[in-house]
């Protein structure tokens, strides 16, 4: 996803400074102020609220200008325990709003401690913008004292990145960087800032937001007309259609026309691990997700389609599983604002390069014009075959007598707060979570791409902070909240009020199960129970709220407990210990090839019942026909 772009320094001091907008604006006389203090004014001309850091010796400069900036109230820091929580708070919060999320971090360690972060939000399409301080422009290369190439470190997992080798490109880089990473597809973009340059003074004119041109970075937004065209010539033509929406849907707000593009051809809609959220989950066309632990009736529509309409997606192995068996009898039709997804693993027979909003508001709006809609019963037999699925093979919650099945307390969870903003760690309960709970738009916060355990708490901070009146649960797991737990003192510095679920298990329960599957139930150093912190101790030594659960009928009271605290919990729920996550799709297996899936009882043939009036068969079970409302 990196582009290419012209080196700051390539460009001249005239071109620097050239914006279209210039000629109607005033004109801004110079101000003498610091590389620091540039960085800063420019990142609060581009609506920046918060940052997640850390500080040290490089970026002491910038630090020393935000303790300025901080005290007029113009942005507020958010002081982490470790720099990866820095980066997934910033992920968060961008997750959250749909703004560019904002991390600092220093030189050397204080830098390499965000790569995980940033390529948690490369791999989902996060927009970020990281500052890291750098050693002094002379002492870059001579292996000094906490230095490293983070601008080469990164390169791969960056959409865009730049040293900063003059004060007076500031502006303009700051400009540029949340331009690129809030544009097209979204992304991170890293500022490295040497410590000389944030001392340097120099004459500093502002850049405002909106004013950069890049040459050569021109994201394509708008569907080829003839392209859209074909696309609803082919949904007009299928009798087994299916949306599948991934994450882009998000990233472009397309919510109501997903929505009203279903609803107007009665097509089936399912989402990826990203995508959950765009499409109401309590719609009755709403499949969930699909994938390796997707429903199997997402799973077997998706394996016997005849139109698969991919919006925001990018056919992703957890999704697809064997690949040439996809979709394999279907026409495909992708939209997508990236061109090197499009026929990158499934050629479409109607490849739409564009923002997926902009694309479907064309799609519908040209449906109109022609009065392109659904013909009466074409997806019938579709959607009764789906039905059945779905009642034949439904999400089910495991009843033991002796311990707490996991997917209850999510389900208990999702009663009570319907609302909230839902993080996630990685692993068994990430996937649980995506089965049980029904999410709205950006309320479904996860690493999908990179799968980032770790990633649950320090984000629900993130999400917190940028919606301090809404709730905001993560659902961890034991060996997933280990791993930023430290996280918990910056929830306790600033009274984030953060609750998170953990369910414990005593294992890295994903990775149990794949032993328990695939390598001969050898449990190799999967199991975490010698070591596992007194979860209740932990949170007292923070500071916080600590609740433990081992019997069912203290989980309803429990939780009502944690929701109603006001201030930070952690709710640590003793789980089954051996429970599977399924259905599952092993890996080299198609889709349709799901293990787990419950057992079904003979069914008993059901002779239907005739209606008298017109004749249309009735479930034995219905008191009016279904077609014209005579009594049966």
């Amino acid at each position: 996803m990196t582009v290419s772009l012209p080196s700051p320094t390539s460009l001249s001091q005239t071109e620097k400074h050239t914006h279209p907008a210039s000629s109607a604006s005033p004109v801004v006389e110079p101000k003498r102020v610091t590389g620091g203090f540039a960085l800063l004014d420019s990142l609060l001309r581009h609506g920046v609220e918060h940052i997640f850091g850390y500080p040290g010796g490089a970026i002491l400069p910038i630090y020393d200008d935000l303790y300025k900036v901080e005290a007029t109230g113009g942005i507020k820091h958010i002081l982490v325990r470790h720099e990866q929580g820095a980066a997934h708070a910033a992920d968060g919060y961008a997750r959250a709003t749909g703004k560019v999320g904002v991390c600092f971090g220093t030189s050397g360690p204080g830098a390499t401690n965000l790569v995980t972060g940033i390529a948690t939000a490369y791999m989902d399409s996060i927009p970020m913008v990281i500052v890291t301080g750098q050693v002094p422009r002379k002492m870059i290369g001579t292996d000094a004292f906490q230095e490293t190439d983070i601008y080469g470190i990164t390169l791969p997992i960056v959409k865009h990145s730049y040293v900063v080798r003059d004060p007076q490109d500031m502006a303009q880089i700051v400009a540029e960087a949340f331009h690129i990473a809030s544009t097209g597809r979204p992304g991170p973009v890293l500022i490295d800032v040497p410590k000389d340059v944030a001392f340097e003074e120099f004459d500093y004119v502002p850049v405002e937001p909106g004013s950069v041109k890049l040459r050569g970075y021109r994201p394509t937004v708008k569907g080829n007309p003839r392209q859209i065209n074909a696309a609803i010539e082919l949904i007009r033509e299928s009798r087994r259609p299916l949306l599948y929406i991934g994450g882009g849907a998000i990233a472009s707000g397309a919510h109501a026309e997903i929505q009203e593009l279903a609803e107007l051809f009665n097509i089936p809609v399912t989402t990826t691990l990203m995508g959950i959220g765009a499409f109401d989950e309590h719609h009755p066309l709403s499949l969930g997700m699909l994938g390796m632990h997707g429903t199997a009736y997402a799973n077997f529509a998706v394996s016997d389609c005849d139109l698969l309409i991919c919006v925001g997606a990018r056919f992703d192995d957890r999704v697809t599983g064997k690949l040439d068996e996809f979709a394999s009898h279907a026409k495909v039709i992708h939209i997508d604002i990236d061109p090197a997804e499009v026929g990158k693993n499934r050629i479409p027979e109607v490849p739409i390069v564009g923002d997926v909003r902009k694309v479907l508001i064309d799609l519908l709006r040209r449906c109109k014009q022609t009065g392109a809609k659904n013909t009466p019963n074409q997806n019938e037999e579709w959607l009764n075959l789906i039905n059945r699925w779905r009642e034949d093979y439904p999400l089910v919650v495991p009843q033991h007598p002796d311990s707490i099945p996991p997917q209850e307390v999510i389900v208990e969870v999702g009663s009570q707060a319907p609302h909230a903003f839902y993080t996630t760690d990685v692993g068994q309960h990430q996937m649980w979570a995506a089965q049980f709970l029904k999410n709205g738009p950006r309320r479904w916060i996860s690493s999908a791409g990179l799968g980032t355990m770790g990633f649950g708490l320090p984000a629900a901070i993130g999400a917190k902070v940028a919606f301090p009146e809404e709730q905001v649960i993560c659902i961890s797991g034991d060996a997933s909240f280990q791993m930023c737990l430290q996280e918990l003192g910056t929830a306790a510095q600033y009274g984030i009020n953060v609750k998170t679920v953990i369910l414990n298990n005593g294992w890295q329960g994903m990775v149990r199960q794949w032993q328990q599957a695939f390598h001969g139930e050898r449990y190799s150093c999967s199991n975490m129970e010698v070591g596992m912190p007194d979860i209740e101790l932990l949170a007292q030594a923070y500071g916080i709220k600590g609740i433990v659960v081992t019997k069912r009928e203290q989980l309803k009271d429990a939780i009502a407990q944690m929701l109603a605290h006001e201030g930070p919990v952690i709710l640590d729920v003793r789980v089954t210990k051996d429970e599977n996550c399924y259905p599952m799709v092993a890996p080299g297996k198609s889709n349709a090839q799901m293990i787990g899936l419950p057992k079904q009882p003979p069914k008993t043939s059901v002779e239907p019942v005739y209606c008298s009036h017109c004749g249309t068969s009735n479930s034995p079970n219905h008191n009016f026909c279904s077609e014209c409302g005579t009594k049966l």
